[in-house]
């Protein structure tokens, strides 16, 4: 009987947290591809497929868009370092290493219906080209055989997705190349093609081979996508089996793009699973990802043994898992989901782990697979954004990934490899989880948080979930800290719209007030809200003229309450504010009247610094202030403080409206870091306990052109 792998909502918080696991996967490193490229960057670059050299010191991936191989020196892999590139004459494809020799497939096709590539032989010692082979099509996986004898290579020849609705069969057909390797180079006579028409129920004329692997017996495994068919190949090129990858019944799903919203009451029946990524976890065993393409994608993982018999099916709960660690894609509701593409094995230690790549939401799912039959999520790894590929060095418990999304033309993140060590140690990631909560709780964007009794947290998400204002309690006790309720904000009872959330602050009275930041092309207010404690909005209180009429866009990023008085920070200049100053401005609940102060904030070194939450604790104001920059291009994440004494408003449209000084408390930069990924740009939330303990979150952007990383963290006590 096929085990379904449905995980209970307590399983599935043991395995949020994996803080009390003894041996972990923690990422210690993070490559931006851009420093392997002397002078002049691409414009786009990537890093897709992966693979290490024998020794495990040096990692090579493809860099499709730049038309180059990467090479990066681990020896010490917490401080990786470059070693350049190499031009291939073509668009990379997958790389796969024997020993110290780079063997990389190779697109050169000029057309879809005249499909091309070849399979370089590449000496790391010298990076140096020493063998070639004509391939007869267009090259998108490689696999190598365990005892490094021969390379399999999926020849795909891909389908035009604007033809034809995009729909298979498009001839000429795809088929498998197995290749000898002598003496660490090719021997291109001894190329085997290995035929797969007839194979398939769907356009079974028309293979789409998509990933291989090689088991130990010398058979490869091969994924035809869009056929949503599998095949096991002998290495004398004949079929020894073959079979239809399925279908999946997929349950508490989000299937609807409806425009920001975290809802997962839906279900997919007979979902196809169409498969990309495939690894053999013994000779007899192998997982696939379902990724899905042409009209499938069941958001899982399948485990089968090579005969076809179903071992085990995880259904949506990679995705339930990943939904409550806030790496959900709201956007890719409508299409995959959290999309599992690529994956990776390898034995740490005597447990064999499947490393499960969900591209969409930017996490590697690392199932124990001691047992094919009932796999252990284990843990889930914070990657760059898409990761592709992925590689396991267990003689040095190292798993590194290749990421493959260049954020340059949207403003975010580059290209990155990044690299996790294999330890005795708790796992550092997540920060954040809602694993435990009595529903599916989704969660995402948070960007302001206020302190309530004890260790509880109160945060908000911005305007990316727009159909769904929410405030959150935050349990910060534990590690990681748990999202244990979701508050709608409500309007007549219906969840409100028209909102940007960026702060939150107590009303002392069992309620809040909450600061939202106007756009005037998406007819959103500046504005604030007094929300009772059942969510509903009770109050709103509009800008005063004197403020409209010098208002832009960057709006109130935080609120807070001194006395009687709310107090909320302006990200940005508007227009009568001196060059580098930012207004703090307040309200008066008692009297209705309105002032400000004047912030100096510093001037950007690219890009622009700007406010993004007030806070308030004993004698002080905490501030933070950023830039809008990622990674080694970041300055400015830090704390100040100013004194309440000097928290004393002018009057709005005067002269006389004072500045304040301010302290600084904190650098984030080391903070930022601490978890071996990238600094991300947003620090949107700050919390100061009643026992004076700091946190501070960052916003992940709905995990729209963003890895999904949230950190929440403590920061120390407020002095």
């Amino acid at each position: 009987m096929t085990k379904t792998g449905l995980l209970s909502s307590a399983a599935l918080a043991l395995v949020a947290g994996a803080a009390s696991a003894d041996m972990n996967f923690n990422r210690i490193a993070s490559f931006p591809v851009t420093e392997n490229f002397d002078g002049d960057v691409p414009k786009e670059t990537s890093a897709e497929i992966i693979d290490a050299t024998a020794d495990g010191m040096t990692l090579v991936y493809t860099d499709s868009p730049a038309g180059v191989i990467g090479a990066i020196d681990i020896t010490d892999p917490s401080n990786p370092r470059p070693l350049g590139t190499m031009a291939m004459d073509g668009e990379p494809t997958a790389v796969s290493i024997i020993g110290s020799t780079a063997f990389v497939g190779i697109n050169t096709s000029e057309s879809y219906t005249a499909p091309s590539g070849l399979v370089k032989a590449i000496d790391l010692t010298t990076m140096t080209e020493i063998a070639r082979c004509d391939l007869g099509g267009q090259p998108d996986s490689t696999a190598k055989a365990p005892d490094g004898s021969f390379i399999s290579i999926a020849i795909e020849n891909e389908r035009d997705e604007d033809l034809g609705d995009g729909r298979v069969p498009q001839m000429p057909a795809g088929d498998l190349v197995m290749i000898d390797v002598v003496e660490g180079s090719l021997d291109c006579d001894s190329l085997i093609r290995a035929d797969l028409t007839g194979l398939a129920e769907i356009a079974g004329e028309d293979p789409e081979p998509e990933f291989v692997d090689i088991n130990s017996l010398g058979e490869t495994v091969v994924t035809l996508q869009e056929n949503n068919h599998i095949a096991v190949v002998a290495r004398d090129g004949s079929i020894l089996s073959h079979f239809s990858a399925g279908a999946v019944d997929l349950e508490r799903i989000d299937t609807t793009d409806e425009r920001g919203a975290l809802i997962f009451t839906e279900r997919q029946p007979g979902r196809l699973r169409e498969p990309d990524g495939i690894q053999w976890i013994d000779a007899t065993h192998f997982a696939i990802a379902n990724e899905g393409d042409m009209d499938g994608g069941a958001r899982g993982m399948t485990i089968f043994a090579k005969d076809g018999t179903e071992l085990f099916e995880t259904g949506a709960t990679l995705e339930h898992a990943i939904v409550q660690i806030g790496h959900y894609p709201d956007k890719r509701s409508d299409a995959k989901g959290v999309e599992p593409e690529g994956m990776e094995f390898g034995s740490f230690d005597g447990t064999p782990y499947v490393f499960v790549m969900a591209e969409r939401a930017s996490v590697v799912g690392v199932y124990d697979v001691t047992d094919p039959t009932a796999p252990v999520l284990a843990q889930l790894l914070p990657s760059g954004i898409s990761p592709e590929g992925a590689v396991a060095i267990p003689s040095r418990g190292l798993l590194a990934t290749a990421n493959e999304y260049d954020g340059l033309e949207d403003g975010a993140a580059r290209a990155h490899v990044m690299l996790y060590q294999y330890s005795d140690a708790p796992a550092s990631y997540p920060h954040l989880t809602s694993a435990g909560a009595d529903e599916l709780i989704g969660w995402g964007a948070l960007s302001g948080m206020v302190a309530g009794e004890g260790s509880t947290i109160y945060a908000v998400n911005d305007s990316f979930y727009s159909y769904q204002p929410t405030i959150y309690t935050i349990d910060a006790s534990t590690t990681p800290a748990r999202i244990t309720s979701a508050l709608p904000v409500t309007r007549k009872g219906r969840p409100a719209q028209k909102l940007d959330l960026e702060g939150i602050t107590l009303d002392g009275e069992g309620g809040f007030w909450v600061a939202s930041e106007g756009r005037t092309d998406r007819v959103t207010p500046h504005a604030l809200y007094h929300i009772g404690a059942d969510g509903e909005i009770e109050a709103e209180i509009g800008l005063p003229p004197e403020l409209m009429a010098v208002e832009r866009r960057f709006g109130f990023e935080g609120i807070t309450k001194i006395g009687e008085t709310l107090w909320m920070a302006v990200q940005r200049e508007w227009r009568d504010d001196p060059e580098h100053h930012v207004k703090l401005v307040s309200y008066n609940l008692e009297t209705g009247d309105w002032g400000a102060v004047l912030y100096p904030k510093a001037a950007p070194a690219e890009g622009w610094v700007g406010l993004s939450e007030i806070t308030a604790h004993g004698d002080h104001v905490y501030i933070v202030e950023r830039d809008n920059q990622h990674g080694r291009a970041a300055v400015t994440k830090k704390v100040y403080r100013v004194p309440v004494a000097e928290m004393v408003p002018g009057k709005l449209g005067g002269d006389d409206i004072p500045t304040v000084s301010k302290e600084l408390v904190r650098d984030l930069l080391p903070d930022l870091t601490a978890t071996g990924g990238y600094v991300l740009d947003k620090v949107e939330g700050l919390a100061i306990t009643q026992a004076g303990e700091i946190f501070i979150s960052t916003d992940n952007d709905g995990v729209d052109d963003h890895s999904g990383e949230t950190l929440f963290l403590s920061i120390g006590m407020a002095h």
